[in-house]
Formats: C-alpha cells, structure tokens, sequence
C-alpha cells in the first residue's frame, strides 16, 4: 500500500522536528505546548535577541535546520513517491540566493502578527515552514 501525500507530509514534518530540536538549547517549560522548549514563541524570542550572539546562532541554526530538513524530505519524496503533476513543486520552496537572515525576518514579522497563547502552542518548525512557505513557495 503506497502512503498518501498527506501522510508522506505528516512523517517528513515529525522528522524535521526532531531533527530540528536536536539542534536547539534546553529552555524553561511553557504551560500548554506539546515541545515547550521548541515553540513558535520561544524560537521567536530566541529570534527577536538581536544583541545575543548565542541566541542568534542558535535561532540560525533551527531555521536551517528546519528548512533543510523539509528541503531533503520534499526531495526524498519526489524520489520515493508517485505524485501527481505539479505536487512536488506545490510543497517546495524556492530560495535561490535568499539569506537565512531573510527568513528569520519574516518569520518575526508573521510572529508577531499572531496572539503569544498561539505561538506557545505552535510547534516552531510548523510556524517556520509556513512563513517560508508564504514567502518563497514555487509558483
């Protein structure tokens, strides 16, 4: 039985989290996340330390690796799986020469558009692969 594209989705997404949390510090607990140390807001906050040379590096670090990792799913199941025309270009991102800085940017800007309790909830690799998505999908 081949798996469906959403399910394909769904296990690429738990994998770039894992992958993803590996790479960031341990942080305070925040009541009602699913990964509290790995939040939408608290990788937003992590972000938004411009002066704190640890802070950005770490954000840096999860956005590339969150965005690689979706990269290389999206690339492994084009090659695993039978889709249909113009799928594999629908769910990636086109990023030629676009700066990580660039994203974190945005990222911040559609952060903050959103209320604090949601972004608590928000699991971070789904906040930033949907601003990246909103910014640099393949049309």
């Amino acid at each position: 039985m081949k798996p469906t594209l959403s399910a394909t989705l769904f296990a690429l997404t738990f994998g770039v989290a894992m992958a993803a949390h590996a790479q960031t510090a341990p942080q305070a607990p925040t009541p009602g996340a699913s990964d509290p140390s790995f939040s939408a807001y608290s990788l937003a906050q992590q972000c938004a330390a411009k002066s704190d040379n640890t802070a950005q590096g770490q954000c840096v670090g999860a956005v590339r690796g969150i965005v690689r990792g979706y990269q290389y799913g999206v690339l492994f199941l084009s090659q695993r799986a039978s889709l249909p025309v113009g799928e594999t270009k629908r769910v990636s991102l086109c990023l030629a020469d676009t700066q990580v800085s660039s994203i974190v940017d945005d990222f911040l800007a559609d952060a903050k558009q959103v209320n604090e309790a949601d972004l608590k909830r928000t699991p971070a690799e789904v906040a930033v692969l949907g601003s990246v998505h909103a910014h640099h999908a393949c049309t």
